[in-house]
């Protein structure tokens, strides 16, 4: 550097300048994420709780709402438990569109209607979960039809009417933290309650479904924010395998008000839920992502695949079947259909919002995609016992893509009832497990710990550090080896340094050190999973394997746990079941 006023080099006196301001924000930083901790409520005074039951139900959407009923049905004692409140938390008051496949009405038969969605998912569906939903969608619709959820816009009175009806009790504003393995099999739960002073509270179970959704990195502008992959983890910790990390959701957000979810969704929360049939199209991939990265910003707005890149050279591949003119609708959707608003209060479209922009649900995978590993069409997981659904059964029911609207709430539908029924039947033949006051002693430690430690790291400054190295579009969505290895550095960091330093002043905080500790496991179950994957394939993008690898990767990941503790991955080809469990 030869010039003294070069207007982008600064000179020595300047720089040096600018290091220590870094250096000075960076001290900032740690002491705005370290410091004394001084709790509200003393760990020792909380009270312990115990409850039993045949079926544990752990979450409160729409999933939750079948599991439990449909396992009350069928003869087993229930008990639904939900971190919010019964369909007032996570997605399901956000999602309106629930896929119907009416025989009288649809001119394809289910097998097309499979056929297709495996042609847009490039192979990643399991075509088994694909029929399903096709074959169940229906009944499924008129219970809540009969319940008045296509009557109002809110979801907590058509879900209580069942679960009153049938005096199903649950247990709301509960976090569950852990589950217990006793045996080789499950045993049940624990967590505490963010309510009062609070309570730990251990909930013995012959079987237990996770119905407890995704989850994401907390990201603004779109309602996944306190869902953080809570059911994932805690089956990953007992045993249980994971699947589906290195696909990516597109939702956006708009860029005027970015953070403000409502602003962005707010039609979505205000509409009356509808019924909608076939529409197999291929959308929500990182197209747009790719877009931005290879000309920067700004970018023209639109719905998902609507947005013109043809002038842009390489980038995620659209199969022709499903390439759709900018402005126009998928091909082979019906016509005659009215588009929902493009977004906003009342509709408000990109002049008043301004344009979509992505990364607003960074974190989320694709709806049914990621989650429990099954090893049969009922839920069942590789712990014996152990069931899940919706949006925490990687079931892969749509694949790596998006390709069915409404078709994630009605699958949500349809998988909690099926897992219902077949918790109950697996319950029917076991015993309560004992478990051991140590191990229950133990669970209880871990759980009150960043309650008291004298001093430690804020979960919320180490979730904003985990957002800092995870959401950038270079690391999430448009993919390469050298970056995400950069991430995992930084991730491995924080998973091994700042969670055992979690600390917390009250049950809020205690809440969000043990969200905070999930989200930076799936993002190295993120990280692992896409350096991996070395090709693109529907939302999986990769700058250094851009092409499809059907040689190589006709394949699931599964993410499982080694004896050492450390994080394993393995294949599992497409149309099979996994060979254990």
């Amino acid at each position: 550097m030869t010039s003294k006023n070069h207007p982008t080099h600064p000179n020595r006196r300047t720089f040096l300048g600018l290091a220590g301001a870094a250096t000075g924000l960076a001290a900032a930083g740690m002491r705005a994420g370290w410091a004394e901790n001084r709790p509200s409520v003393a760990a020792a005074d909380i009270v312990g709780n115990v409850h039993e039951t045949d079926v544990l139900v752990i979450g409160g959407g729409m999933a939750g709402l079948f599991a439990a009923v449909k396992a009350h049905d069928a003869g087993a004692r229930v008990l639904l438990v939900s971190k919010g409140r019964l369909g007032s938390s996570g997605l399901t008051p956000f999602a309106k569109g629930f896929f119907v496949f009416d025989p009288k009405t649809e001119k394809g038969s289910i097998d097309d209607f499979v056929a297709g969605v495996s042609r847009s998912a490039l192979g990643t569906n399991n075509p088994v979960y694909t029929r399903q939903l096709a074959e169940h969608s229906l009944a499924r619709a008129k219970e809540l039809s009969d319940w008045g959820f296509f009557d109002q816009t809110l979801c907590h009175r058509p879900f209580l009417k069942p679960i009153a009806e049938r005096g199903i009790p649950r247990l709301e504003r509960v976090m569950i933290t852990d589950l217990i393995r006793q045996d080789g099999r499950i045993a049940g739960a624990a967590g505490f309650s963010l309510d009062g002073d609070g309570a730990v509270l251990t909930l013995r179970a012959r079987a237990v479904i996770l119905c407890t959704g995704a989850g994401g990195f907390k990201p603004n502008g779109f309602p996944v924010c306190d869902l953080t992959h809570d059911g994932s983890v805690m089956a990953y910790r007992i045993g249980a395998r994971v699947t589906g990390k290195e696909w990516n959701d597109g939702h956006v957000t708009r860029s005027t008000h970015p953070a403000a979810c409502y602003d962005a969704w707010g039609d979505m929360f205000d509409r009356v839920p509808g019924t909608n049939g076939v529409e197999i199209h291929h959308d929500l991939g990182v197209d747009v992502n790719y877009v931005a990265y290879k000309t920067g910003n700004p970018l023209p707005g639109g719905p998902p695949g609507m947005v013109e890149d043809s002038a842009i050279e390489g980038g995620p591949v659209t199969p022709a079947e499903f390439r759709r003119a900018p402005g126009g609708p998928p091909p082979g959707a019906d016509n005659d259909r009215p588009p929902p608003p493009p977004g906003g209060p009342e509709g408000k479209g990109p002049g008043r919002m301004g344009v979509p922009m992505g990364g607003a649900s960074a974190g989320m995978a694709i709806h049914k995609s990621e989650g429990l590993v099954p090893i049969d069409d009922r839920g069942t997981s590789t712990v014996p016992g152990l069931f899940a659904a919706g949006d925490a059964l990687g079931s892969h029911m749509a694949g790596g893509i998006y390709t069915q609207i409404g078709s994630s709430l009605a699958g949500s539908a349809v998988q909690g009832a099926i897992s219902g029924e077949a918790a109950a039947e697996y319950a029917r033949g076991v015993d309560l497990a004992q478990l051991p006051e140590a191990r229950l002693a133990e669970i209880r430690s871990d759980i009150l710990a960043p309650l008291t430690r004298s001093a430690g790291y804020g979960p919320a400054w180490v979730t904003q550090t985990l957002q800092g190295v995870m959401i950038p579009n270079f690391v999430l969505y448009i993919k390469k080896e050298s970056m995400m290895r950069a991430a995992l550095a930084y991730v491995e960091e924080l998973r091994d340094h700042h969670i055992p330093m979690l600390r917390a002043a009250d049950l809020h905080e205690l809440r969000l050190a043990h969200e905070t500790a999930n989200m930076i496991l799936t993002a190295e179950m993120k990280l692992r999973a896409s350096l991996m994957r070395t090709e693109s394939r529907c939302s999986h993008y990769r700058l250094d394997y851009p092409e499809i690898d059907d040689r190589n990767w006709r394949a699931w990941i599964n993410i499982f746990q080694g004896q050492d503790g450390t994080m394993q991955l393995e294949k599992q080809p497409f149309d099979s079941w996994p060979a254990f469990g």
